[in-house]
């Protein structure tokens, strides 16, 4: 092992975790609609950074992920932050109970197990078709089998010893894994057809057990999330 690798590292955010109706019309339409789901989830940082301001959604530590119950119409919603959310600005008819906010205070270990869920959006970037000397990064595309999501999910495992990032630029996550042990679950896609952006983001769940390699890296990850579509529910890594 590194010898110059830190083995503790602190884990320090807010959760908050959101028990709306689903039948209220500001959530139905978050459902349907990625971009409205995004604004509903950053409807609760006003004010801390300035309007309109870059990476604002980074900057804060913003992340989130949901589920929904259909037969119970039910939609429960976590959003992770380094600073509080102000919940205010959604309609209380649109909560089934009040929010639920968690302040996650958790130092990780060198060799720690703990079990996680997340949903992610697993992508490959497909070639442009040029030749090889004018090659660039190809658009990318989503995964859309579990033993694809598998595949992808290990590449960003870090053995003990391993570097944060791997030679072909892929950020690990600071901790390994049995792939054959992990649970992958494919979601449903979500998009938005707004005329500015449209979106088409594929989604799947991964669940499992993870051994912390690294815990500075792991932080890092857990802090800022993993993969693509961090601003539209992507990312979040829930650590039990």
């Amino acid at each position: 092992m590194n010898s110059t690798r830190a083995s503790t590292a602190r884990f320090v955010a807010t959760h908050s975790v959101l028990t709306l109706n689903a039948h209220h019309a500001l959530v139905a339409k978050s459902l349907v609609d990625a971009q409205e789901m995004h604004r509903t989830v950053m409807s609760g940082f006003r004010g801390w950074v300035e309007d309109g301001a870059p990476e604002a959604r980074s900057q804060m530590g913003v992340l989130s992920t949901w589920s929904v119950d259909l037969k119970a119409g039910a939609l429960v919603l976590v959003v992770q932050s380094r600073v509080p959310g102000d919940w205010t600005r959604i309609p209380r008819e649109a909560f089934t109970t009040a929010p639920h906010i968690i302040t996650v205070d958790r130092t990780f270990k060198t060799d720690e197990v703990f079990g996680f869920r997340a949903v992610v959006n697993p992508t490959r970037s497909r070639p442009s078709g040029k030749p090889a000397a004018e090659r660039t990064r190809g658009a990318r595309t989503a995964h859309t089998t579990p033993e694809h999501v598998k595949r992808w999910f290990a590449r960003r495992l870090q053995a003990d010893g391993e570097p944060a990032a791997a030679e072909d630029g892929v950020t690990r996550i600071g901790a390994t894994a049995d792939p054959d042990a992990l649970g992958i679950r494919m979601l449903p896609t979500v998009s938005s057809a707004h005329r500015t952006r449209q979106l088409r983001i594929g989604r799947a769940e991964i669940r499992g057990a993870l051994t912390v390699t690294d815990p500075e890296t792991l932080v890092n990850v857990l802090s800022n999330g993993l993969g693509h579509a961090r601003a539209y529910s992507c990312g979040l890594i829930l650590a039990r």
